[in-house]
């Protein structure tokens, strides 16, 4: 049976990873927390996830590369450096990287790559999305996920063609943009909505969580699938088949 190791297991997703695992049939190699001895855990599992925050990646990732262990890396919040330490490590270990594990909004993400592969910029992009009133970064990881994929069906840059944080007179929108809003409230788990209005006719793609069980679900899946992948650096929609 393999054995899947919880990086942050006191965190919301670690608890819902503990339930999740068994429950797919797989074994939880133990957990660990800020200060916990993560060389043990990483010889013990077959592979690791990665809940925890950007601050512990690097060591994280230095760790799992010593134990040959692959990982799946699911902590929002990632900067730059933090990717390039993620391309370092998927040079010696399979390492599975991304903003939601979700099946379903990586479902989504391939969707709006298709239609903004289709649609020109004569189609605006708007992405919305809602989370509890706790979350602490804007726009969601996901919203990003998102935006990248139709930036990158369009062959532009997302940094470059986004718009958020629109407020008084701020002029008309420009054509090829891809607009951005929040918002937080409640215990909303995540909704997230891509709107690709052109003239006459609008086309709103949706996702909408329930419960966080789906990203833990997703992650056991994700996780499973990486054990015997060859080093190298993988999305969900490869677990997807897509």
């Amino acid at each position: 049976m393999e054995r899947i190791g919880i990086i942050g297991s006191a965190g919301a997703m670690g608890r819902a990873l503990a339930e999740a695992i068994p429950a797919a049939g797989y074994a939880v190699a133990g957990g660990i927390d800020q200060g916990g001895d993560l060389v043990a855990l990483a010889e013990v599992s077959d592979v690791l996830v990665d809940f925890s925050s950007p601050a512990a990646l690097e060591d994280n990732l230095d760790i799992a590369v010593e134990a040959a262990t692959p990982i799946l890396i699911g902590t929002t919040g990632l900067e730059d450096r933090h990717h390039f330490l993620i391309d370092h490590a998927a040079d010696r270990i399979a390492v599975l990287q991304t903003g939601n594990t979700s099946l379903g909004v990586n479902m989504l993400v391939h969707l709006v790559r298709e239609a903004a592969l289709r649609l020109d910029a004569d189609w605006d992009i708007e992405i919305a999305e809602m989370h509890h009133r706790r979350k602490v970064d804007a726009p969601s990881g996901t919203a990003l996920m998102l935006g990248e994929a139709a930036a990158e069906a369009r062959e532009i840059r997302l940094n470059e063609a986004s718009e958020r944080g629109r407020d008084g007179v701020s002029g008309p929108r420009v054509r090829g943009a891809i607009g951005f809003a929040s918002l937080r409230g409640g215990t909303v788990a995540g909704d997230h909505s891509v709107i690709l209005a052109g003239e006459d006719e609008r086309i709103v793609l949706t996702h909408i969580a329930e419960n966080r069980a789906i990203f833990a679900r997703g992650a056991v899946r994700g996780a499973a699938w990486l054990i015997g992948q060859r080093a190298g650096r993988y999305t969900m929609a490869q677990v997807l088949g897509l």
